[in-house]
């Protein structure tokens, strides 16, 4: 089952010319570059964006993805676009329409006309704002098209032997303030840096959300026994605080993508 719906998304990349992939280096994407290299060769390009809200440790290791699987790859700089400054509930969407305007420029500079994305049968289940966007401007997203969740998605990954098949979901540090916000260089890095550390404590399932001078730390729920160690919790707080946070407060609910749309569906700010 899971060779033919590899064999199925090799075929569907295969009937074009060239295809450009837009690459985080996350489970989906890196799936998609990586079937697309075997579908086309050099015909295919991954495009990695490089914002100030994008951690930097990400871009390293797409970087060093697409080296290990011998993925034609392009980075672009773009700074953070005017229209998410205030972190607006439909940042996803203008976010998108600005990276993907410029993933599409630099495509066609490389004579590629087709691009795709890696969004997933189960992206559509939650409050997705980007998608509209990607329907405006053609981009496509095969995983979704050939009915592919996640769950799929991992497991062809791991028959790849990906070293992705396993990777949590990660998300752009937009996610982690609050809506109406105004977006701050020092916050990113700071959020960037708690979380780092928590990754190298051994949480690899982590947000650490910034409310004004208060860090939210979310990690599994199965892994949150560890978390409520005290020596463990006492060298987090000792850390985040040297960071710059003021008060650190742990979120019981355990990690979760998409959290901070609470508050939409609530009907609030986000603040």
């Amino acid at each position: 089952m899971i060779t033919r719906q590899i064999d199925a998304l090799i075929e569907l990349i295969g009937v074009h010319d060239g295809v450009a992939i837009a690459f985080s280096g996350g489970v989906d994407s890196t799936l998609l570059a990586v079937a697309a290299e075997q579908a086309l060769g050099d015909r295919a390009l991954a495009i990695t964006v490089r914002t100030p809200y994008i951690p930097r440790w990400e871009i390293e290791e797409a970087k060093q993805l697409a080296r290990s699987k011998g993925i034609r790859h392009l980075i672009i700089d773009l700074p953070v676009p005017e229209a998410v400054t205030e972190n607006p509930a439909e940042r996803c969407y203008l976010c998108k329409q600005v990276v993907f305007q410029n993933i599409i420029r630099v495509a066609r500079e490389q004579g590629i006309e087709v691009v795709f994305d890696g969004t997933n049968a189960d992206d559509l289940k939650d409050y997705r704002p980007g998608l509209r966007a990607l329907a405006e401007l053609n981009v496509r997203s095969p995983l979704q098209e050939l009915g592919f969740d996640k769950e799929t998605v991992r497991a062809m990954s791991r028959e790849m032997s990906l070293p992705t098949w396993d990777k949590p979901a990660y998300a752009c540090l937009l996610t982690r303030l609050p809506y109406n916000t105004r977006l701050q260089e020092a916050d990113f890095r700071m959020i960037e840096r708690a979380e780092v550390f928590m990754m190298e404590l051994g949480f690899r399932a982590v947000r650490v959300r910034k409310f004004g001078d208060l860090a939210k730390i979310e990690v599994a729920r199965e892994t949150l026994p560890r978390l409520l160690d005290m020596h463990v919790f006492d060298k987090i707080v000792v850390t985040l605080k040297e960071i710059g946070f003021a008060q650190v407060a742990l979120d019981m609910s355990g990690y979760r993508t998409g959290s901070m749309n609470d508050q939409l569906r609530l009907g609030g700010s986000g603040q």
